[in-house]
């Protein structure tokens, strides 16, 4: 058996990975916990000393490390790896595709699929985009889209600047002693940590490319796609496999091959995101993830028979990642659909674990996991984004997305949670939108 240390390992990735092929023949070993990598502001040194701790008092080989998670797991891997001889990516490409003000400039070189952007300096008295409205203003390192703003006039801009300036730090801090570890070109060298990237908003339906790259040749697996709420900018679902045409889907891989290529990235699985607009016909890039997606992982079982973790787990180990064509798994789709809230409070009440047992039980391919915990507040849950909260993950397959749909309207309105607003008043919310 061979032993695999997890970064951020929680319980449902614990349960994917072993039910892998590769996963079956290997001991999953949690490396730090998600509180200790990435609550709070992080220390990479003292974080890096905390995981050898662990990886120095096992008693047995260290046969793989991995991570399919946010900043700094991705960062953090590649180094543990290195220090070890382990299989990963180098350092210096993973940190091409993290910081957003180098990989633009990377991706421009080789594809057209990109919006225009710029440098903000936040410490100028009064910092300028150079770019027409409306504009998405974010860090040059952020993740699960923490203090990305989407800007609509100069107003906002002012006021994302100072949203932006009060926490920015969290991330950028721990990200700048990464960047001391890389020979950064000029260019990039003047982006520091209190530096955002701005750039033009891209328009359309979402869409990603799930890949690896595996002795420097790049692989495109998967295309999906990813849903918006209606007039909102947070996700409802990702959904595979996509429905979009098949020319629009030979380009996304097409345009992740080549970009993907231009980051040097090798050993590595990888995620690009894209926007697509039907009406232009035009085809940009969001941004560029050095991992797969763990969100993605359930669909690809339910729809290929494997969750794409396997892939991870074999270049991790050194092997071919590369998948019989033949594995079918029971459901034509998948999608993992958010239950979200889009106002703060404070949790009051969650579905009781017989409730969501009962739930899940009524209905064939869905799995539900409750993301907030009585008592907490909405707004100091970890990686939710600039709009919205999450309350419920909740894997959803089926024979189309129509029957999806109504699975999931049935789960949220049999998912009760309860709230106290800034008001001090009680809140119920099932089927509700706020």
């Amino acid at each position: 058996m061979k032993n695999v240390f997890v970064m951020g390992m929680d319980e449902r990735n614990r349960e994917m990975l072993e039910s892998t092929p590769t996963g079956r023949e290997c001991r999953f070993h949690p490396l730090l916990s998600i509180e200790e990598l990435q609550h709070g502001e992080i220390d990479i040194e003292q974080t890096l000393d905390a995981a050898r701790a662990v990886l120095d008092g096992f008693d047995g080989t260290v046969d793989a490390i991995v991570g399919y998670r946010d900043f700094p797991i991705t960062l953090l891997v590649p180094i543990l790896c290195a220090e070890r001889g382990l299989p990963a990516p180098e350092l210096d490409s993973v940190v091409k595709c993290e910081h957003k003000y180098w990989s633009r400039h990377l991706q421009s070189q080789v594809t057209d699929a990109h919006p225009p952007f710029s440098l903000v300096d936040l410490d100028a008295d009064a910092p300028e985009h150079g770019l027409e409205y409306p504009l998405w203003l974010k860090p040059i390192k952020s993740a699960s889209s923490e203090l990305a703003y989407r800007v609509e006039d100069d107003q906002g801009f002012r006021a994302a600047v100072e949203r932006i300036r009060r926490s920015i730090d969290r991330i950028g801090r721990p990200f700048e002693s990464i960047l001391e570890r890389v020979d950064l070109p000029s260019k990039v060298a003047e982006a520091g940590r209190h530096h955002c990237l701005a750039e033009g908003a891209l328009h359309g339906v979402q869409a990603a490319a799930e890949g690896y790259v595996y002795g420097g040749e790049v692989t495109v697996y998967a295309v999906l796609d990813s849903v918006d709420f209606p007039g909102n900018p947070s996700f409802l679902r990702h959904q595979y496999p996509s429905g979009l045409p098949d020319e629009v889907q030979k380009r996304i891989r097409q345009a992740s091959e080549d970009v993907i290529e231009q980051h040097g990235l090798d050993n590595s699985t990888f995620s690009v995101e894209f926007f697509y607009d039907p009406l232009q016909d035009d085809l940009g890039i969001v941004e560029i993830n050095p991992r797969h997606s763990q969100s993605h992982a359930a669909l690809f079982e339910l729809v290929d028979g494997v969750a794409n973790h396997e892939r991870m787990l074999r270049m991790a180990l050194g092997e071919d990642p590369a998948l019989s064509d033949r594995d079918k798994g029971e459901f034509s789709v998948a999608a993992e659909w958010y239950h979200r809230r889009f106002r703060d409070g404070v949790v009051t009440r969650v579905p009781t674990e017989k409730e969501v047992k009962e739930l899940e039980d009524s209905m064939t391919g869905v799995t539900i996991h409750i993301v907030p915990s009585v008592g907490q507040r909405l707004s100091e849950m970890i990686a939710q984004d600039s709009y919205s909260f999450e309350l419920a993950k909740i894997v959803i397959a089926g024979a189309d997305e129509l029957e999806m749909q109504a699975k999931y309207e049935r789960c949220v309105k049999g998912l009760r949670f309860e709230f106290e607003d800034e008001s001090g008043a009680g809140r119920i919310e099932g089927v509700t939108r706020s």
